[in-house]
């Protein structure tokens, strides 16, 4: 099955369509407002006074990627290795970790 998604963006100021996502920042608090052409243009227009009297800001600190280790198994046969061992799983829900090590333990 093919979906398709299409997105509309409505202009935040007079509700007619918008063609530009704008992101700003004031005092320490980030927004994105969704504009038309011509409400872009006032947009920019009104702080251009602003811009040119202001000094750049370093750019935000982005946090740091955390690598995390993912122990790839299949669920079910996890739970049926588990059943044929005695081993008492909920049907559903996070496997213990301790049973996912004796599963590949045991060579899977």
């Amino acid at each position: 099955m093919v979906q398709k998604t299409v997105v509309h963006l409505t202009d935040d100021v007079d509700g007619g369509p918008a063609q530009h996502t704008l992101t700003f920042a004031l005092d320490g608090v980030g927004y994105e407002i969704d504009l038309s052409e011509q409400n872009a243009g006032r947009f920019r227009q009104s702080l251009a006074p602003f811009v040119r009297a202001a000094r750049r800001a370093g750019t935000p600190r982005r946090p740091v990627p955390v690598h995390v280790e993912v122990d790839s198994y299949d669920p079910q046969a996890v739970r049926a290795w588990a059943r044929s061992r005695g081993i008492d799983l909920p049907p559903r829900g996070r496997i213990p970790q301790d049973v996912v090590e004796q599963f590949h333990a045991a060579g899977n």
